[in-house]
């Protein structure tokens, strides 16, 4: 049982950079994406394993009080019966007293090698854990990169001047945002025109309409 939980952890522990040079280097994150979450899945497993571990122990525990007041009992008995001077009782006590005995031996023994395979169980889960946590960090480096990577890539595609669809279509909007200002600034012209010749017609009649006065 040993073997195969250490087995299942080392698998899920491997190193980042050895993992990212054997995947697929044409697409790490998702090659990343793809083992992690197929390590968050074994890590669900060796959580698993490691509850059932504890209730194995509790279990030996059990079995072993069971066995070792049986045979507390039959010693006791087999005295009576030595005592007694029953021999055929003695003996049978005897029997199921050295087969209590060894099976809370053997539980005794069970329990703490399950204690032991615990403690070092739950000490590479938490280093299981910090390597997945790692590994998300390295995911989340490996996505800004291609965030990056891919925005100058857009960039360079917009602004290239060799005739692409891209910059045809920025050229194409930059002279109609051109064509609305020219527009805006005509109008604009034309009404401040009218009102200075209007204003000026005005101050012209009052000038005549003076000089008729006078």
């Amino acid at each position: 049982m040993t073997n195969v939980f250490t087995r299942m952890i080392d698998s899920v522990t491997a190193d980042i950079h050895e993992f990212l040079d054997k995947k697929e280097k044409k697409n790490p994150v998702s090659s990343l994406n793809h083992y992690l979450r197929q390590s968050e899945k074994e890590k669900e497993k060796v959580k698993h394993l490691i509850e059932r571990q504890y209730q194995l122990r509790n279990e030996f525990m059990t079995e072993y009080h069971k066995a070792d007041d049986l045979a507390k009992k039959r010693l006791h008995q087999a005295n009576i019966a030595k005592k007694a001077d029953e021999q055929d009782l003695y003996e049978h006590a005897m029997r199921e007293y050295e087969s209590y005995h060894e099976r809370a031996t053997r539980m005794k023994e069970a329990r703490e090698e399950a204690v032991g395979q615990i403690d070092r169980l739950e000490r590479n889960y938490e280093e299981m854990k910090h390597k997945l946590k790692e590994m998300n960090l390295k995911r989340m480096e490996l996505m800004g990169r291609e965030n990056i990577a891919r925005a100058k890539k857009k960039m360079n595609d917009v602004f290239d001047d060799t005739g692409s669809q891209s910059f045809a279509r920025f050229n194409e909007l930059d002279r109609y945002i051109k064509g609305i200002e020219e527009k805006v600034n005509r109008d604009y012209y034309h009404t401040t025109f009218d009102s200075k010749i209007a204003a000026l017609e005005r101050e012209l009649h009052e000038v005549a309409d003076e000089n008729i006065q006078k």
